[in-house]
């Protein structure tokens, strides 16, 4: 049975598509099997693989809705791992799921029915702690959590730190933070040296020790609808993913 890992953080643009993906891609060349769940209406984690939602018949929103199977909506994509995909239809489950018994399972429910046939299953979250991370942190076992080492970050990781405690005590008393991955990350910037010595100092061994850099092929590749490594195998972003996987394969999480 495999790990299902919320890559989380309610703060916007620190990483969470990008980590999701190319960890996905990372597991998959160290021979994992790995299911990436798009739970995002912005659909990037899909396009950056290269799945255009014209192209889609079944996405996670019609599994959530009950509408279609797991096994009818997940693709096998040529970069070695399988793809929930999403559209912006997603956001019309917020509102259709309101009403719905058990709506904070459904993910977790259709999960049951696939993620023995994985190592890891990688859920991608939208940047708000609305029905659809919940549903998220429900069905994972942990949660990975991206974020910038920039000052508002220390504050919204104490809140995401605060609700991941609230779904540990009412929905989900097993999921735990697996672990903290310093993004967009700058060794030339004060701040960004001294957030990162904030992080190791509270959180320890939460923090991974692989950093993601700035870099402009990691950037450059969702426009090409490819993991970094199936863009440009040599450059840092590509190394940094393959160590990150190394390492969360290091923690045993596998």
């Amino acid at each position: 049975m495999g790990i299902i890992l919320a890559v989380t953080n309610q703060k916007g643009g620190v990483g969470k598509t990008t980590t999701s993906v190319n960890l996905a891609a990372a597991l998959a060349l160290a021979k994992q099997q790995v299911l990436l769940v798009d739970l995002d209406p912005q659909g990037n984690a899909s396009t950056g693989c290269g799945i255009l939602g014209a192209d889609l018949t079944a996405t996670v929103y019609e599994v959530l809705l009950g509408n279609v199977s797991m096994a009818d909506a997940v693709i096998s994509l040529q970069w070695g791992f399988d793809l929930l995909p999403a559209t912006r239809d997603l956001a019309g489950a917020l509102i259709e799921l309101v009403q719905a018994t058990e709506r904070e399972k459904r993910l977790q429910q259709a999960l049951q029915t696939v993620h023995t046939a994985y190592d890891f299953v990688l859920v991608d979250c939208p940047p708000a702690l609305n029905l659809l991370t919940v549903n998220a942190l429900v069905a994972a076992a942990a949660v990975l959590i991206p974020m910038q080492c920039e000052y508002y970050a220390l504050e919204g990781l104490s809140a995401l730190v605060s609700s991941i405690r609230r779904v540990r005590q009412t929905l989900n008393p097993h999921i735990r933070i697996e672990g903290l991955l310093r993004t967009m990350y700058d060794p030339r910037n004060s701040l960004t040296n001294e957030v990162s010595e904030q992080l190791q100092k509270h959180y320890g061994n939460s923090l991974y020790q692989t950093v993601i850099p700035r870099n402009v092929r990691l950037a450059e590749a969702p426009s090409y609808g490819r993991p970094v490594m199936h863009y440009d195998k040599n450059c840092s972003g590509t190394e940094a993913y393959l160590e990150l996987a190394a390492e969360v394969l290091r923690r045993g999480a596998a």
